[in-house]
């Protein structure tokens, strides 16, 4: 990793750079009333705005570093041949995009060795930057104030915690166990329970605001930038099992402090008051 930190420093600029570009790009599109939206094979939705910023994003991508793969939701994989692979998604949130709530995201991931090594998330509607690589700390701006360096908070008990999640449907239907289950016992278990979800909810723990994220189901794109942000602001983003991955399919982002609670709910036992 010290070996590509020049690399990944040059790939983190132009993450920063294109993210808020593309998400520029969807700003123009939100709320407004001829928003198309029309539904991909999966009968996800997908918009104009989706397709016009990873276009942009994989254009700047392609002319600053030609021989990086790229990964993105709306247009697939275009091989590489270097050893850095980015992972795209335009608009994460997009169903919350469609409907005029201003918590959607624009993410930019950067993998080297099946590993996210830096991470940009740009919130366009509330224009909020949140970025990280390997050993530089991960850094948040709020509008227009001056950059910070976040930590997660130092929430010791799930019971003191805020959990957030994306949809609590989901817990029911992208899972073939009683996730549902593990979803009433999380919000039993913490003190707060809301549906900031999407990206906007790892935000949330990697600034100190929530302690808790979990979804049941995750593509790599919405979890490749999300990784580094999180260990670096002092967290933890792994799987349901606990292993730190941005390739399983579904993600836990905790502060570290609550990770063993969630994980022993998640595989069906119930935290300790202690």
């Amino acid at each position: 990793m010290e070996d590509h930190a020049a690399e990944i420093s040059a790939r983190l600029a132009l993450a920063r750079q294109i993210a808020e570009e593309a998400g520029h790009t969807t700003r123009a599109f939100f709320r407004t009333n001829d928003l198309q939206v029309e539904r991909k094979a999966d009968q996800s939705p997908v918009t104009a705005a989706d397709r016009q910023a990873e276009q942009l994003l994989r254009d700047r991508i392609a002319a600053q570093f030609p021989q990086d793969g790229v990964v993105g939701e709306e247009f697939g994989e275009t091989a590489g041949t270097s050893p850095f692979r980015w992972i795209l998604d335009p608009i994460d949130g997009t169903k919350s995009f469609i409907h005029g709530v201003p918590l959607y995201t624009t993410l930019v991931g950067i993998e080297t060795d099946g590993r996210g090594v830096a991470g940009v998330l740009y919130a366009p509607a509330t224009d909020e930057l949140l970025f990280a690589s390997r050993g530089q700390g991960a850094w948040y701006r709020d509008g227009q104030q001056e950059l910070r360096q976040v930590h997660v908070s130092g929430t010791k008990r799930l019971a003191e915690s805020l959990f957030v999640t994306t949809s609590v449907k989901s817990f029911a239907t992208d899972r073939e166990t009683d996730a549902l289950d593990r979803w009433l016992e999380l919000q039993q278990a913490a003190r707060l329970t809301r549906t900031w979800g999407d990206a906007y909810g790892y935000l949330l723990v990697a600034t100190g605001q929530a302690e808790v994220m979990v979804d049941p189901a995750l593509s790599i794109w919405d979890a490749a930038a999300i990784q580094p942000i999180l260990e670096e602001a002092g967290g933890t983003f792994t799987d349901w099992q606990g292993r730190a991955t941005i390739h399983h399919g579904e993600g836990v982002g905790t502060n570290g402090h609550v990770l063993d609670e969630v994980l022993e709910i998640l595989a069906g036992g119930r935290a300790s008051d202690s």
